[in-house]
């Protein structure tokens, strides 16, 4: 491949991924009530990047199997392999379901009813859930029944503690929960005990990562590096059968890479409110 050719699938592939994403940030902005599954920025720019890297590869190898496993890999591995994001909201939101609880109980013994408790809180409530109290709050000042409202907080919400919480203040609206305090300070404990445990669990998935980075940043380093310093090496891959055998390669480190990332995926319990149907969709 001449050098002017290379040229000129760089500049291909950086104008596809730049085209890319200039439509999916148009439809964003354009559609965004109407995209359910929430496309993003983040997703057009992941989108485009792999759009590029899936030209780039095909342009520099010929390989249209390398194409497919480049722009997979762009797309996938900076979601595996980076900082997990997921899991830090999710232990900020466990530990402000505790902290949020144990408002609620102070307020509830000062002699506070349920409903001026939780309207209390709305604008001290802890940061990670303020904005789900304070439509909770929004919707027991309307006079919306309790009971609805707060399954909608839990769905918001998203944690199996908040699901218990919700089904204590629920009962404890329709007068039928005995020594609510107790109650209140056992799932603001159990909540602290589960944070703390899922910050010991990203402790052991840290080293995972890192084993896993190491193994893939090595991997490729080879691939690129007898690729530029040695292609005569590669050249078996030119042929179909080559391609095909590639293929399974890329199939194999795919399974693998699965495999590691749900062995790292810890489940929180089952859902006691499990959010269903309409009651879904309006969370």
């Amino acid at each position: 491949m001449s050098t002017a050719a290379a040229i000129l699938g760089v500049a291909g592939g950086l104008a596809l991924g730049a085209g890319v994403w200039l439509v999916l940030l148009t439809i964003l902005q354009a559609r965004r009530p109407a995209i359910s599954w929430r496309l993003t920025r983040q997703h057009g720019l992941r989108l485009a990047a792999a759009a590029t890297g899936g030209v780039l590869a095909w342009v520099l190898t010929g390989w249209p199997v390398a194409a497919v496993l480049a722009a997979a890999g762009l797309w996938w591995l900076p979601r595996l392999l980076g900082p997990d994001r997921a899991h830090a909201v999710r232990v900020a939101r466990i530990e402000a379901v505790a902290s949020w609880t144990e408002q609620v109980r102070d307020l509830m013994a000062g002699a506070s009813g349920l409903q001026q408790a939780i309207t209390a809180t709305a604008p001290i409530a802890p940061a990670p859930i303020r904005a789900q109290v304070q439509r909770l709050a929004e919707q027991l000042r309307s006079a919306r029944d309790p009971q609805h409202a707060l399954a909608e907080f839990a769905h918001a919400v998203d944690t199996p503690t908040a699901d218990l919480v919700a089904a204590a203040l629920s009962s404890a609206a329709g007068r039928h929960a005995a020594d609510l305090g107790s109650l209140l300070s056992s799932l603001a404990e159990a909540a602290r005990e589960q944070a703390a445990m899922l910050v010991r669990v990203a402790a052991s998935r840290a080293r995972v990562r890192t084993a896993m980075r190491i193994i893939i940043t090595v991997t490729l380093a080879l691939a690129c590096g007898l690729l530029v310093f040695n292609a005569s090496y590669l050249q078996p891959y030119d042929s179909l059968l080559g391609q095909a055998v590639l293929a399974l390669i890329g199939g194999l480190w795919a399974m693998a890479l699965v495999w590691l990332s749900r062995l790292a995926h810890h489940d929180l319990g089952p859902r006691v409110l499990a959010p269903t149907g309409s009651q879904a969709g309006a969370a």
